[in-house]
């Protein structure tokens, strides 16, 4: 690799002599400091999640009985089995241990072990987010630039009270009216199931996708309204603008890659919001995804089937936040060199 002549770094200021010199140890720093953060929320979360049953009331062991006496012989043969029997420390020790090792326990309400109860309805739910996710980014994206665009105009005005007006509609009222209009009244889409081959199911979820959608495509677009707007209103872009660079290379370049930064973050925390809409969803649509799963194992008091999906939603919202905080300096070098100077 070449490097800078003496006559060269002379030519630069201070800031760009101590940047050419500038070991990369601030982003290793960073991205350790951020996977110790994760692993540390994950085990906190584990804690919580884990011990948090012992609040819930119910006997799992009366729900594993259910129509047989519960006589002194045979709550001691369930308890056993499923290890309620041990003290609490240490049926939280074999649970973490289990799921390093990829064993989630055994459903008491399935009577199957937990992770193949989870990947039978992990397709359903991974088809419903990614297409609503599709749809958030496409649908929020677009109204978001378009109301930037054309700022202080009537048609900015109606865009951002159609975002107002979709940011108020719960996900359940959503799903009815698009129940009512496009599969009975229009009969464009099926209501109603998971459907069978690739084809059919993707039928069976643009409604529901769309219903969980809704909500998220209000805050996306205006998140990315306000962030375009102020990027416009930076010194930078009214340089670019003064030396002549066209307005499509002025957005794109100047306004829209700077207005990623936030974004980024709010599309990070939309991850858990979707994960845990869904179920409202799934509910609605009679889908047969961990939405749906996680309700029924809650109303029968199915702990390490609840244990597990919780978790679950934890680690994707926690990892889709650590994500972003390490691409967030890649994509804006701005966060970078001020990390740098403090």
């Amino acid at each position: 690799m070449a490097q800078s002549s003496p006559a060269t770094e002379a030519a630069l200021p201070d800031e760009g002599r101590a940047a050419t010199r500038r070991p990369p140890w601030p982003a290793l720093k960073l991205g350790l400091r951020k996977l110790g953060a994760f692993v540390f929320t994950i085990f906190v979360s584990s804690v919580i999640v884990f011990f948090s049953r012992w609040l819930v009331p119910g006997d799992p062991v009366a729900f594993l009985l259910r129509g047989r006496s519960p006589n002194p012989e045979a709550v001691a043969e369930v308890t056993a089995i499923y290890g309620l029997d041990k003290p609490p420390l240490e049926q939280y020790w074999q649970w973490v241990t289990g799921l390093l090792h990829g064993d989630m326990g055994r459903s008491l309400q399935y009577r199957q072990d937990v992770s193949t109860v989870i990947l039978d309805r992990l397709p359903v739910t991974l088809g419903l987010v990614i297409m609503s996710a599709i749809a958030i980014t496409f649908l929020g994206l677009s109204a978001g630039i378009a109301a930037a665009l054309l700022r202080g105009t009537w048609a900015d005005r109606a865009l951002m009270a159609c975002m107002s007006g979709l940011a108020a509609i719960p996900a359940f009222v959503g799903a009815i009216v698009l129940i009512a209009v496009f599969a009975v009244q229009l009969g464009w889409f099926p209501s109603f199931g998971s459907g069978t081959g690739l084809w059919d199911s993707f039928q069976h979820l643009v409604l529901p996708s769309f219903a969980l959608a809704l909500a998220f495509v209000a805050v996306v677009g205006r998140v990315t309204r306000s962030a375009m707007v102020e990027e416009f209103d930076r010194e930078h872009v009214e340089v670019a603008r003064s030396r002549g660079v066209t307005p499509v290379a002025v957005v794109m370049r100047h306004v829209l890659r700077n207005a990623t930064g936030p974004i980024l973050t709010v599309s990070g925390l939309l991850v858990a919001g979707l994960l845990v809409s869904s179920a409202i969803v799934e509910q609605a649509f009679g889908l047969a995804g961990m939405g749906t799963l996680l309700v029924s194992s809650v109303d029968r008091l199915d702990f390490p089937v609840v244990q597990a999906i919780v978790l679950l939603v934890v680690t994707a919202f926690v990892a889709a936040n650590t994500i972003v905080d390490l691409l967030g300096p890649v994509i804006d070098p701005r966060l970078k060199a001020g990390e740098g100077a403090r």
